[in-house]
């Protein structure tokens, strides 16, 4: 019997939660049916999602921030077809390919000038796991310092730079060596230095849990500091890079000149896993020092044609498509619309980001009615309010949203950089409504219990 994709998804529609539940993570197939967010998509196009009932969600989490270029880009669509269609000599190994060069040299030409070599992998958290050994290679110490609420990944390694509690506890002792550092405090990052025996710093010029930023003058005497003690600085852009901010990598807002640099995410194009490090030449020089160590670190799937193809495709539409500069207008638009919400909703405490990565802080209010709610809530479960936003956007108005963190109430937003006018005004309209009935009385607590109670009882089934 030859393979139909479209049969098998039609005859096997119905196993969607049963195979989960048997074989997946059956946690999270439980935990999306309590919020009720347990849909059956069955296409994206662009920023929206449709379920198999043919209702349109507004994607403002992007595959977490995979889809920079929105869902089925025809570009890049066009280009997996010919790369299939091409039959191209893939993974040879013993060879010099053609596409990992191109590629190569796009992200190099948009890069600071002192970037001069790429490593391509499969994932944002592997390419964090080479920078650390690049790191130590290329300085002969061990020490990783990081900052406090990072995000850096899963894998053993990464996850030893991951300030949240909830990822690590189970699963030392870690990589050793690695310390903390609070981000923002110059101080403290002097301090950890002086040593003189630190491999690396590496840090999101926005961290992705909460979308937590640091002043310029922070990122210019970090590196400044790092370069007087002979660290080198790894910059994390798997989430920030590629446009997201409104520059094509992050760290280009203050004018620095990371050692390292790390991305993923959106250079895939939403088709294939890709992942990058790229590197200086003084780096790269004493990591491939000779031609014994020529395959000293490797990876196996890391130059496959169809991610080669995908980063390529993807560039050339950003470029064609002037995606970078369209996001930092829709990010200034999306923070216009959203800034004088923070003076209407006192739960509202502050709106923070760059370009369309935007974090919505939520806080105590001051009126006394809220604040016994607030503080019931926060009693119940810490950072219960943000799901109380996250929900009925989705349940309400279909608008899909995630809590920043683990027990923070900050909503993240980071909606496809072809995201416009239209998407941020149905969005700002929906938070409106959420926050009205938030400060009304307890009809959006009744509304998310329902809601939750719902899922409890599908749970159960």
């Amino acid at each position: 019997m030859a393979f139909e994709l479209g049969h098998l998804l039609e005859q096997r529609a119905g196993d969607r939660e049963r195979l989960h539940d048997e074989h997946l993570n059956g946690k999270l197939a439980q935990v999306l049916r309590t919020i009720g967010f347990d849909r059956n998509y069955v296409s994206g196009r662009g920023c929206y999602l449709y379920d198999d009932a043919g209702k349109e969600y507004l994607d403002f989490l992007a595959g977490f921030g995979v889809y920079a270029l929105g869902r089925s880009h025809p570009v890049v669509k066009q280009a997996m077809r010919e790369a299939i269609d091409a039959d191209l000599p893939n993974l040879v190994q013993m060879d010099c390919s053609l596409l990992p060069g191109l590629l190569a040299e796009a992200l190099v030409a948009r890069s600071h000038p002192g970037i001069e070599r790429v490593f391509f992998c499969n994932s944002g958290t592997e390419a964090i796991e080479g920078a650390i050994k690049f790191a130590r290679r290329a300085t002969g110490r061990t020490k990783v310092l990081y900052c406090e609420h990072a995000y850096h990944g899963l894998s053993t390694g990464s996850l030893a730079l991951n300030g949240g509690k909830e990822f690590r506890d189970g699963f030392g002792p870690l990589l050793p060596g690695c310390d903390s550092v609070p981000l923002g405090d110059l101080d403290a990052l002097e301090r950890a230095l002086a040593t003189d025996d630190v491999a690396a710093f590496v840090f999101e010029p926005i961290q992705g849990k909460g979308v937590y930023e640091a002043p310029a003058e922070y990122w210019v005497g970090a590196e400044a500091a790092c370069r007087r003690h002979g660290t080198l600085t790894v910059a994390d852009e798997v989430q920030t890079g590629l446009g997201r901010t409104g520059r094509f990598y992050c760290h280009d807002h203050w004018d620095l000149h990371p050692d390292v640099i790390t991305v993923s995410k959106a250079l895939s194009g939403g088709y294939v896993p890709v992942g990058a490090i790229l590197t200086t030449g003084a780096v790269w020089d004493r990591v491939y020092r000779s031609l014994d160590s020529a395959l000293v670190h490797s990876s196996t799937f890391g130059s496959n044609a169809l991610a080669m193809v995908a980063g390529l495709a993807t560039l050339q539409a950003f470029d064609d498509e002037d995606i970078v500069d369209r996001a930092r207008r829709t990010g200034d638009l999306l923070a216009k619309s959203l800034q004088p919400l923070v003076d209407r909703y006192e739960l509202l405490h502050e709106v923070r980001g760059k370009g369309l990565m935007v974090g919505l802080q939520f806080g105590r209010p001051s009126s006394r009615g809220l604040r016994l709610r607030w503080d019931a809530l926060e009693k119940a479960r810490r950072g219960l309010f943000s799901q109380l936003v996250v929900v009925p956007l989705f349940e309400r108005h279909r608008i899909l949203t995630q809590v920043a963190a683990d027990g923070v109430n900050i909503v993240k937003l980071l909606p496809p950089l072809v995201a416009g006018e239209e998407e941020v005004d149905r969005f700002v309209a929906a938070l409106e409504d959420v926050l009205d009935d938030a400060h009304r009385g307890m009809g959006l607590y009744v509304d998310v219990g329902r809601t939750m109670a719902r899922g409890a009882l599908r749970r159960g089934r």
